[in-house]
């Protein structure tokens, strides 16, 4: 990872994927998605603020943890683009990720400790399994390939 100028305020592309560690796909695919904003020049050139470094930062920490990135965009969504976001709107954001988080554990949890019931039985009942229809959810809409037309929620 090379220096940037710190007296630079705007970063290109290349300048951007370098310091943050992702390639220059990432960064244009983080920014079709809103999750960083550019802008081009007069010579059609993408630039960049130096926020959005701290920007990409925080999107990798939370892919890390398995957040979606449509959660990691409404949360970023809420800070400054174009400035240092305030220790506060870390602290902010750091609470959103946490429960975020927790939440998660919380499912996986229920998950693995069902898994734990089932372990062996390998029926996979249709009316009664709690892993693949739980509370029979999946009767309520008929007979037939209902999870065709939805997810399955756990």
């Amino acid at each position: 990872m090379s220096k940037i100028d710190p007296d630079k305020t705007w970063l290109t592309v290349g300048e951007v994927a370098n310091r943050s560690g992702v390639a220059v796909s990432t960064v244009h695919f983080y920014e079709s998605k809103g999750l960083i904003k550019g802008w081009r020049t007069e010579g059609n050139q993408r630039r960049y603020a130096r926020a959005v470094l701290r920007h990409i930062a925080v999107i990798k920490v939370a892919q890390r943890t398995g957040i979606p990135l449509d959660t990691i965009g409404a949360y970023l969504n809420k800070l400054p683009l174009d400035r240092t976001i305030s220790a506060k709107a870390w602290r902010k954001l750091g609470e959103n990720f946490r429960a975020e988080l927790d939440e998660r554990i919380a499912r996986l949890t229920r998950l693995r400790d069902e898994l734990d019931g089932c372990i062996g039985c390998g029926c996979l009942s249709t009316t009664e399994c709690p892993l693949r229809n739980g509370g029979d959810v999946l009767g309520d809409d008929g007979a037939g390939a209902v999870l065709l037309d939805r997810p399955l929620q756990p």
